[in-house]
């Protein structure tokens, strides 16, 4: 995946905001799209990006959640672990197959489609520097952290 083919979009967000990527320019992003709120590996992950946080801010880098759950289901979830990044509801999947980050898995012996665990990182011109597919939840926001930094 290149910058080239990542069309601009916008997705509503907690907070009462609309996110749009290309209001991001001049930052780091990290996109981090999530199978559901509020169950073990997604928390994992996003308290991790909640720890480390604010060293994501002192790198010049905003850090959002995207999952298909409604804007009431992520309220809850920030609420609930204290989260300070916004996340975006795309219950229409249009970001998710945007990214192409929607699968078929094996849960329980059953094929569902869901979101595969990834993350992509921008630099400060918009452009997609790294991505991640496939990922362990438990230290990503480590890793995340790590490059982010070899971007200034």
């Amino acid at each position: 995946m290149t910058e080239n083919n990542i069309a601009d979009f916008s997705l509503p967000a907690t907070g009462g905001q609309t996110f749009m990527r290309s209001a991001h320019q001049g930052r780091h992003l990290v996109l981090f799209f999530y199978p559901k709120d509020n169950t073990p590996g997604c928390t994992t992950e996003a308290q991790q990006f909640r720890d480390l946080h604010e060293q994501f801010l002192l790198a010049g880098c905003q850090v959002f959640g995207i999952s298909r759950d409604g804007l009431k289901s992520h309220e809850n979830f920030k609420a609930k672990f204290a989260l300070p990044f916004e996340l975006l509801s795309d219950t229409g999947e249009t970001v998710c197959n945007l990214f192409g980050v929607i699968k078929q898995k094996n849960m329980y012996g059953k094929l569902v489609r869901g979101i595969e665990r990834s993350t992509f990182v921008f630099d400060r011109t918009g452009a997609l520097r790294h991505e991640w597919r496939k990922l362990k939840a438990d230290g990503h926001a480590q890793e995340v952290l790590d490059f982010v930094t070899t971007l200034n």
